[in-house]
């Protein structure tokens, strides 16, 4: 079967969708609209119309992150991926950016062949449960219209670019998960998060000072109690307890 590389469009919306289905990736149609809106993708598709694989690249001033790598399982192994990302990453090159991913441990093995070097990881946790009826800390409240000039300019700080396109759109998402802290009347710390294919999910966390960090995390943290003694969770409860 004849297979054919394309720019990601709106058409292929269905097709994305299917391959984060297929992989058990937690992105929604919204999460690739506005991905595509941000940055831009390419995709391989089959001669039945099928779309077999996808990569996408979100320019960030200086750099770019490679996303949504993503194979139909029934497909994998037909250097699909390695293909798309020689794509994404000559574009990369011709403009200037430095690329960065997130690798699953599958795919690190591959971006390790195409040069790529560890520089931190990333842990997820799960809350099974809805977020509007979360206590909040005293510290904490809900973001309101005239924190964004302060909550830009400590994102661009941490994240070193400014992606207040993306930031904007989790807010408006899930308006009840935005939330900041303050310390002696300045924001100190921002949370956001989104409505996914599966779940929500909770993130980015930037905050000046553990405290802050900590009063942002508390509420949801607190939701673990019970649910056993997971490694992420200890973690998670001793960086609540200053250790």
């Amino acid at each position: 079967m004849g297979s054919t590389e394309h720019a990601l469009r709106k058409q292929h919306l269905p097709g994305c969708l299917a391959l984060s289905q297929a992989a058990n990736w937690n992105q929604n149609e919204a999460d690739w609209r506005l991905m595509l809106g941000i940055g831009r993708g390419w995709g391989i598709s089959l001669a039945d119309g099928t779309l077999a694989a996808s990569t996408i690249v979100l320019p960030y001033g200086s750099f770019a992150w490679v996303s949504m790598v993503l194979v139909l399982p029934e497909h994998q192994r037909k250097g699909y991926a390695t293909q798309l990302l020689h794509v994404a990453l000559a574009d990369l090159k011709n403009q200037g950016l430095i690329p960065i991913l997130d690798a699953t441990p599958a795919g690190r093995e591959v971006y390790v062949q195409e040069g790529f070097r560890d520089t931190w990881g990333f842990r997820r946790l799960q809350l099974k449960d809805t977020i509007a009826g979360l206590e909040r800390s005293t510290a904490v409240r809900l973001l309101r219209a005239a924190d964004w000039p302060e909550l830009l300019a400590l994102d661009a700080r941490a994240f070193g670019a400014s992606r207040e396109r993306l930031l904007r759109a989790l807010a408006a998402r899930l308006p009840q998960a935005a939330l900041v802290a303050e310390e002696n009347g300045k924001l100190a710390g921002f949370l956001l998060g989104r409505d996914g294919r599966e779940a929500r999910q909770l993130g980015p966390l930037v905050a000046r000072s553990s405290a802050a960090a900590r009063a942002l995390l508390a509420p949801i943290v607190a939701r673990f109690e019970g649910e056993g003694e997971l490694p992420e969770l200890r973690a998670a409860r001793e960086m609540l307890a200053g250790r």
